[in-house]
């Protein structure tokens, strides 16, 4: 038996339910895991909420975490007891241990602890296909990126600077802004007390932006449109004020025959190459000092529903973490 947070019923914070469950021996492909940290995303809200379908009840939460290798099942020969290894996985998660099939893990390598592991399958490699695959972010670009103090939103911004962006963020407080600034932000617009469109025109002097990573939804849209030039493109990748609602595609028109996507993670790591080009390439920035990985926050895995308290209410900064 091993402990794990399972989902009974779709609802709040408190459907967390920390219990324990059975893990049985890896099957054919598969590796069973110990789980030194567990990283904490929105995705896991909608989840919880059932935004997002989960395939039956009950199931454990979490999409991301690393550890070490304690089995592997018949056929498997790239993996062995001891490996320290990190993955991105649609549910099982927020567990202690876990059997998970081989070809989602990647190894960590020596100078990316666990805690980094944990939180970089899921928002670095979102980070990575947003700047690299879903727009390719070069010198001289301007970007706009909403909730720039959040997990994947430090990432980004740090990223998209070294790219040779100018990167433009907006965030929630004094305290974000700050952080955002620290991180590669050149500006930041306090949405609560700013109209962040008009700020994006002053600040661009009338350009607007190449493209605009917004992980907000509902309460950003559909102003992110305005913040675009001409054929410039809006990346809706999350919902965390609520989804964006239904509109005209002529509004795209409207705005100066813009492109809009709403991409996900699944479909740019679908494939093992595709899998470890993003994971090499997003290790890599770690290592020579292009990303820095702030861990902000860190929960006991039983207290899991503080933690989506505490996410949910904009308490948080940076990436945060479960222990098991």
């Amino acid at each position: 038996m091993t402990k794990a947070v399972r989902v009974h019923k779709v609802g709040g914070p408190e459907v967390l339910t920390y219990e324990e469950v059975e893990v049985g021996p890896p099957g054919n492909g598969e590796v069973r895991i110990r789980q030194h940290a567990v990283g904490l995303n929105f995705i896991d809200v909608y989840f919880r909420t059932g935004l997002y379908k989960a395939p039956g009840l009950p199931f454990i939460a979490g999409n991301e975490a690393a550890g070490e290798v304690l089995a592997v099942g018949p056929g498997v020969t790239n993996f062995h007891p001891g490996d320290r290894v990190a993955y991105y996985y649609n549910l099982g998660g927020y567990a202690s241990e876990r059997v998970i099939p081989a070809d989602k893990l990647v190894k960590l390598p020596d100078h990316i602890t666990y805690e980094q592991g944990a939180v970089l399958m899921l928002k670095g490699l979102t980070v990575w296909y947003l700047l690299h695959k879903t727009f390719k972010v070069e010198q001289g670009h301007r970007v706009l990126i909403h909730a720039a103090a959040g997990g994947i939103g430090l990432l980004a911004c740090q990223w998209a600077r070294a790219l040779g962006a100018h990167v433009i963020g907006t965030v929630g407080s004094k305290a974000k802004a700050d952080l955002a600034l620290a991180n590669g932000c050149d500006h930041v617009i306090l949405y609560n007390e700013e109209n962040f469109v008009e700020r994006v025109k002053q600040i661009s002097r009338g350009e607007l932006c190449d493209v605009v990573y917004d992980g907000v939804g509902k309460t950003t849209f559909p102003g992110s449109l305005s913040c675009l030039r001409p054929r410039g493109l809006f990346v809706s990748f999350g919902n965390a004020s609520g989804p964006v609602p239904p509109f005209p595609l002529a509004e795209l028109n409207n705005h100066g025959s813009l492109f809009a996507t709403r991409p996900k993670l699944n479909d740019y790591v679908g494939t093992r190459k595709e899998l470890l080009e993003g994971a090499d390439t997003l290790f890599a920035a770690v290592i020579n000092g292009k990303l820095h990985v702030p861990i902000n926050h860190a929960y006991a895995l039983k207290d899991a529903a503080k933690a989506h308290v505490d996410l949910e209410s904009r308490a948080t900064t940076g990436a945060a973490i479960l222990r098991p």
